[in-house]
Formats: C-alpha cells, structure tokens, sequence
C-alpha cells in the first residue's frame, strides 16, 4: 500500500486522505508529512527530517555509557507503563492548570526570600509565549519527570542551577545527580469528572454535617442535579464504589464544612453512621489522617488529614472541592525533601515547543517543584499529544536518522565512545518493520568504529542479525532483550502489542546463535503476581536453555501516570494485593529497599543453579543489581546498577 495515500495532514476528512479525527502536527519543527495505515490501527506517523539523532548522555550520570541515540519518539508496542499530563502550574486558588493553557493577568503562586527563608506568595503571570529550544529531561527520585531547555532553572537547596551547559563558557552552575529540588513533588492528577464523581459528590454532601453555604458548592451541586447529566435524588451508594465515586464523595464532604487554613486541613465532619464511607474513602487515597471527637452529643466525628503541605495539595487536588481557600499557602516556608532529588538529566535529542512565563515574583511551582524559565510538557506531550494513549498512537519517526547520523559520526570530534540504544524509546518497535532506520544507523556506528549495545522487547531486530553479526567482528556490540511475563494472559492486559514471551525467548535463542552476546532483563517482576519461586524458577530455566549470556531481574517501577494506572488496574484484577503494593510502593516510584533486597535473594540461587548470574569478579548487589552480562559492549561498565527511571523500556 502507497503511504502516500494514507497522509492525514492534507484535510480535515475522514477518507483515505483524512485524519479521521487524528492529530496531525504542523508546529513540529522538521515535519515532512503525518501518515497512517490499516497495518497500525488508529497509530499515526509524524515523519520528520531531524538535526541530530546522537545525544549526549550528562556527566554526571551514573548511566554506563555516553551517548545515545533515538530514531523513534512514543512506541507502536502500546506498553501499559508510559502514561503522564501536562505539566501543571500551582494557583493562587490552589488547583492547577497546564503551563500551556496559563494567560497574562492570571493568579498563580511564586515564592520571595523572606529574611533567611524563601516562602510561597501569590503573584501574577506577565507575560506568556512559546519557544523552540534543544530540550532535556530531568528525572527526580519518586518518578517526577520534567522536561525544559538547557537554559532553565531550578531551585535547589544550593540555590538556583540550570538544567545544562551553555553554549559559551559563563560558568553557569548545573544540576547534578542528587541535588534536591525544592517543593512539595509532583502534583496529584485530578478526578475526571464524570457521573460516578458527580454521584459521589452528591452522596458527600448528603453525608456532611450541616448543609453548604459557600456560592461555588451551591452551584456545583446545582449544576450536577440539573446539567446535561442530571442526577437524580436519592443518590444509591454503589455496591462497589469507583476511585471517582470516592473522589467525589470526599470533595463533597469537605465542602459541607472543611477547611484548609494556618497549615491544617480538616475533611470536614459527619455522623458515627457515615463514618466508615469516610474512612475507607481516605485509606484508598493513602490519606494519613485522625478523627477527632468534635464534642457534639449526636456522636459527631472530624476527620482531619497529618502531614505536610506536599499532602494537603493532593488531597486537594485528588478530590478537587468547589472551595479550597483562597492565598492560604501565603507565607508558607519552602522545603526540599529527599525524594525531591534528581536522579538524572538527560537530552531528548529534539528541538521542542517550550513554554515561557513572566511573573511578579519571576518563579513559578511547576509540577511541585521551584522553577522560572522555558518548560515543555513531557516527553511526547509538547507535540499537544497525550502522554498515555497518544505516546502508543502518535510516532514521531526520524526518517533521515542514518543520513545524520553518518554524518556526525565523521565529525573530527567524535572519540568512538560507546552508544546505547533503546535506553528511551525501543528502536525495534513494530514501526521498524515498516520505516527500516536501523540497518542504516548500524553501518554507520559500524563503520565509524564505534561499539554499541541495543535494548529491545521486540522481534523485528531478528531481521538484522546477519547484519550485527557481520559488523561485530569490527566492532562491539552488546545486545539486551526485555522478557517478563510467562503468563501470556497476564502478558496481555499489561504489554499489549508486544511480542510474546514464547517469541521472546526465541528472539534471544537466536541472537545467540548469531554469534552474539545477549543479556536478559526480567522486567518487571510484578510483587505478588510474577515473584514466587516457581514462577521465577521456571522463567530463569527457560532462559538458560536460550544460551542467554547473563540474567539482571528487576522488580516494577512505577512512575507518575504509569502508578494511577497501574492502582486501577491492580484494585480491579487483584484487590487482595492493593495493601502490599501501598506498602512497597509508599515512598514513590521505586519499590522499597526491603523488598528489592529481598527479591535479589530470592533469585541469587536461581541465577546460578542456571548459571546465568554475573562473572565472579562482579560484586553484587541484591538490591542495585547491575546489568545483565552481553547487554553492554563494555564489561567493566556492567556493575553499575540499573536505573530504571532512565529505562522507559523496563
């Protein structure tokens, strides 16, 4: 089929020439055309001419190797542990909105130096535009992902840093892995809004002591009872009630009579009867709260949320009431946290659409942390895509990449530094099939002389063995596959579009018979449903019997946006499970020390009864394991630990 037929950036039409609804891309910069095709349902192609597909991999990063290189943009596997939202902005009303969407004139929170203490204050946006800029992804220790240009700043508690060198030597001070950003973390994602939210609130208002006086209550309960979707009385609580119908149910409660003020939240107040709707509202949530006799005769009980100002906004913004108070965070001091430190920064290889703003106060809180300057949604969202089904849908293809490619590797400048690939977006996705970018950006790695390691979950890359096995005789080449689920059911639900185990495990069986190093990631063991000794046992055996050069088991990494997700999923298939994963899980996207240590034990054994554990003179780590033995073209490296924050693959 000519794709040429199948562009969707000619009309507005749903035929052959139309985009059907679909998104096409004019404001990227190098777009040759967006296309699609029966043979990727409901995907579109953004085809673009690149500037540069070799990117550098900061200093300061504990990744082993220096450089990588991306010819894709989002992932036609569909993998169920990418999803994320726009960048939001704190208000000076205490809900926030996408750095895109914010408008001269409008109220948002900044901070000024008070004394020796910097604290929040209410200020105004100036001005608002957009630029375009190389951008850089930094990625801090509980999964927040933040993507701006070299040239902006955060605020650490060292004071200010840009996020990359400068074009000319000003001596700029730069982030650095570790440094603790400053703020509250990431801010929670609101509810939807739908009919099982509008019931819950409803049900959250019949349920609170007393009856709403505040305007905005009124009229929100007003506007659910007599809208387009119009409730009727009396509201039935579900026999099983949703994460939106608690949400609701919760907004509905505090906005009879809560409040948030002088550093303290109080949910608000209901009767003994309603008290365990309340209760397993807010444990849902992994709200730390009390309740506090209110000294009413009726039995009348306060729930009241502990903790600080990071949980306070994601009650907030979790249930999102009519009424949150107005500047109530005026004067509160700033503070940086652990989980606040970045873990890595590192380019994207891409020229992005950035947002700028002007304050009052010349800072703004972008997604829980301090910071002034160019921003851009993340990863796949500053092309107006969503992060989620948009980064399965919509693929940016750098079509020209083995012609760039070619060409920067000539450059006098290039010292055949090792580069990995699929370290971001996995170069064999089904796309590949189609585009056939790879064979040409290995014989250009290959006849530069530089070695380099590819980490991939997908078969098309059989159709380049020949090829990697000819040009590993001149270079080194390290080759590491995804493989983590046996269960093809399971496999499934979770990484739908991918290949399965069974083709997997063939994809590595011939790999090795090609003459090729190749390490296996078991990624991720999901805690519970993939970890016993049975299940890993037999996984590692049929490992072993593919030849495998060496085993790394990780367990599951749940970003932001990938952890919602995953909860809904998790409490609708396996319920029984929610209360361990709120435990592994309760410190941020890493699962807890505890359990990776344990883990690591549990498979120690295994690894060696199948002789796929690392060389002797590697020490290990059982809960920082290294990379597999074969993955990496440079084996002193292979001891470094894993960082799956930096893996989208795993």
């Amino acid at each position: 089929m000519r794709w040429e037929s199948q562009r969707v950036d000619h009309d507005g039409n749903d035929g052959p020439g139309g985009n059907g609804g679909q998104q096409t891309l004019p404001g990227l910069p190098g777009l040759v055309r967006s296309v699609r095709t029966p043979e990727f349902a409901n995907v579109v192609f953004h085809e673009v001419r690149a500037k540069s597909v070799l990117n550098k991999v900061p200093g300061q990063s504990r990744m082993p190797f220096g450089w990588t290189v991306n010819p894709y943009r989002g992932c036609s596997h569909a993998c169920r542990y990418c999803l994320a939202g726009d960048t939001p902005i704190l208000m000076a009303d205490g809900r926030t909105r996408p750095l895109s969407g914010l408008r001269a004139g409008d109220r948002i929170y900044g901070t000024e130096r008070v004394g020796n203490r910097r604290r929040y204050v209410a200020t105004q946006v100036l001005a608002h535009w957009t630029t375009h800029k190389p951008a850089f992804r930094v990625t801090l220790r509980d999964g927040t992902q933040l993507i701006a240009s070299g040239d902006h700043r955060f605020l650490t508690d060292r004071g200010w840093r840009h996020v990359a060198e400068g074009a000319c030597e000003d001596e700029r001070r730069i982030l650095v892995p570790g440094d603790r950003l400053v703020g509250t973390g990431h801010f929670a994602t609101p509810p939807k809004g739908g009919e099982d939210y509008q019931c819950g609130y409803l049900a959250g208002i019949a349920a609170g002591h007393g009856e709403p006086v505040d305007p905005r209550v009124l009229e929100r309960a007003r506007e659910f009872l007599t809208g387009e979707e119009s409730i009727s009385l009396p509201i039935q609580r579900p026999d099983v009630p949703s994460e939106e119908w608690h949400k609701g149910f919760l907004a509905g409660v505090f906005d009879v009579d809560g409040d948030y003020s002088r550093g303290r939240l109080r949910v608000g107040r209901t009767g003994r009867a309603v008290l365990p709707e309340v209760v397993a509202a807010l444990r849902r949530f992994d709200f730390a709260f009390v309740v506090e006799e209110a000294g009413h005769r009726s039995g009348v009980c306060r729930f009241r949320l502990t903790g600080g100002l990071g949980e306070h906004l994601r009650f907030l913004h979790s249930v999102d009431p009519a009424h949150t108070g107005t500047n109530e965070l005026n004067g509160v001091v700033l503070r940086s946290a652990a989980q606040l430190a970045v873990a890595t920064i590192e380019p994207l290889g891409l020229e992005l659409t950035l947002y700028d703003i002007t304050t009052g106060t010349g800072d703004f809180i972008a997604n829980g942390v301090v910071s002034h300057n160019c921003f851009a949604r993340r990863t796949h969202e500053y092309l107006d895509l969503d992060a989620g089904e948009d980064f399965d849908s919509q693929i940016v293809v750098k079509v020209n990449a083995p012609e760039v490619l070619a060409t920067q590797l000539r450059s006098p400048r290039w010292t055949r530094e090792p580069v990995a690939m699929g370290t971001n977006t996995d170069p064999y996705q089904r796309a590949e099939g189609r585009y056939q970018l790879m064979p040409g950006i290995i014989r250009a790695l290959a006849g530069s002389g530089t070695p380099f390691s590819i980490l991939t979950k997908g078969t098309v890359l059989s159709r380049d063995l020949p090829l990697l096995s000819e040009v590993s005789k001149d270079v080194e080449v390290g080759v590491g596959v995804s493989i983590a689920l046996v269960d093809r059911e399971l496999q499934r639900k979770l990484e739908p579009g991918t290949a399965s185990p069974q083709a997997r495990l063939e994809l590595v069986r011939k790999i090795v018979e090609a003459g090729l190093p190749c390490g296996v990631f078991v990624a991720p063991v999901l805690p519970g449903l993939t970890d016993s000794v049975e299940q890993l046992d037999a996984l590692l055996s049929s490992i072993a019997d593919t030849g495998a050069t060496g085993v790394t088991v990780l367990p599951l990494h749940l970003r932001p946006g990938a952890r919602e997700w995953f909860a809904a999923w998790l409490a609708r298939e396996h319920p029984r499970l929610v209360p361990e994963y709120r435990r592994i899980y309760a410190k941020g996207s890493n699962a807890d020390v505890r359990y990776r240590r344990w883990l690591g034990t549990r498979v120690g054994p295994l690894l060696r009864r199948h002789g796929l554990g690392p060389k002797a003179t590697r020490p290990v780590d059982t809960a920082e394991p290294g990379w597999p033995d074969g993955s990496l073209t440079d084996p002193a490296k292979a001891a470094e630990p894993v960082r799956q924050e930096q893996l989208s693959l795993l």
